[in-house]
């Protein structure tokens, strides 16, 4: 048996050892192209002897594939993102191709830059979840190189691509209205809003309508946003905008300091809901520096259902979006336009679902009235 060397083997000492041209071991090891089965063997069993690893750029050169996908997501660390990835990366394996993934920190430099990035590496097509919802230029860049994109949760403006997104507004209503029926009328609502920062909150509230057909292209806290709205709406009671608050950063920290505000205002609400997992942590980051209890001070629901919130005293009602589902879907529509589909852009809305626990209470005040 013919020993390993240290240093990877060519294809020019595949072929000696096959005894066959380096264009026909070219052939056989980069699947292209008519070899015989005998010769097909033979190559084989002289790469595996000699540990041949196959150059998957150098491939790329002569078919015009890397057998690569890129992916970009806001915060890697991020459970919902996580989840997104393992769903990719599920349909990605099986399929035959590998998974670069990058990190924007949502940030929209980071994000052009990993865009470029990745376009350098050849990669066969993009899943993005992008920041720059309204200039994705980057994005149209990539499609007019011939890379096709598929974009889930957020969805950029002006930009013809498969799309994988929830009905946020449809999830959203059912869980404050859960929380109305509970005779709770003053409902907090923590949403990071800033990348909707030109906005005005109040003509948002008072004009947004969940029949446009563009709604999908609004953040996805601002779609939740106006579920929220439509819950009140639905039972004919006016939200008070005073009960909105609109945290500028992704971060929990500011979560954090907008649920304590609003806790102990005046006329503080009786419920929560948070729009993201990180509002979720600051929200119960508040509450625990308050000494409230839940449900018995403050009623709660969250966007996301984390690992944790089963393990918190009573459990937290959430809703738990299909995240596997958000991922296996993007990947199985890049990997069909990678294929040569041609068919007009598919807009995949998925359904999340409410988990309910006992962090929902009936209101005092409707106790007492």
């Amino acid at each position: 048996m013919a020993q390993r060397s240290s240093k990877s083997a060519t294809i020019i000492e595949v072929a000696r050892q096959a005894g066959v041209s380096p264009a026909t071991a070219g052939r056989v090891l980069g699947d292209y192209g008519y070899s015989s089965p005998e010769v097909q063997e033979k190559v084989r069993a002289a790469a595996a002897a000699l540990g041949y690893r196959p150059n998957r750029l150098a491939k790329g050169l002569i078919t015009g594939k890397t057998q690569t996908i890129g992916v970009v997501v806001g915060d890697i660390e991020s459970p919902f993102y996580a989840s997104v990835l393992r769903g990719i990366a599920d349909v990605a394996r099986g399929s035959g191709f590998g998974v670069i993934v990058t990190n924007s920190d949502e940030s929209a430099e980071r994000e052009r830059e990993a865009v470029q990035l990745l376009l350098e590496k050849q990669v066969d097509g993009l899943i993005v979840s992008s920041t720059c919802v309204g200039d994705p230029g980057h994005l149209q860049a990539a499609i007019s190189s011939n890379c096709p994109v598929v974009q889930f949760d957020r969805v950029a403006t002006d930009l013809e691509t498969d799309t994988v997104v929830i009905d946020n507004v449809a999830i959203t209503r059912a869980g404050v209205t859960k929380l109305i029926e509970a005779g709770h009328r003053r409902i907090g609502i923590l949403a990071e809003l800033a990348p909707g920062k030109d906005k005005d909150l109040a003509g948002f509230v008072a004009q947004a309508d969940p029949s446009d057909p563009d709604l999908y292209k609004h953040y996805p806290s601002w779609q939740r946003l106006l579920g929220y709205v439509e819950a009140y709406r639905q039972a004919g009671i006016e939200p008070d905008i005073e009960l909105i608050r609109r945290v500028p950063t992704y971060a929990s920290a500011a979560a954090r300091k907008e649920a304590l505000d609003l806790l102990t205002m005046r006329d503080a609400p009786t419920a929560l809901f948070t729009a993201d997992g990180l509002m979720s942590t600051g929200a119960l980051q508040a509450i625990s520096a308050l000494k409230l209890a839940i449900p018995a001070d403050v009623s709660l629901i969250c966007f996301d259902d984390l690992d944790w919130m089963q393990f918190v005293a009573h459990g937290i009602t959430a809703i738990s979006q299909p995240t596997h589902l958000i991922g296996t879907s993007a990947a199985e529509l890049l990997l069909q336009r990678i294929g040569g589909n041609a068919s007009a852009s598919q807009h995949r809305v998925l359904a999340a679902h409410l988990v309910e626990r006992g962090s929902i209470a009936v209101c005092p005040e409707e106790v007492s009235g």
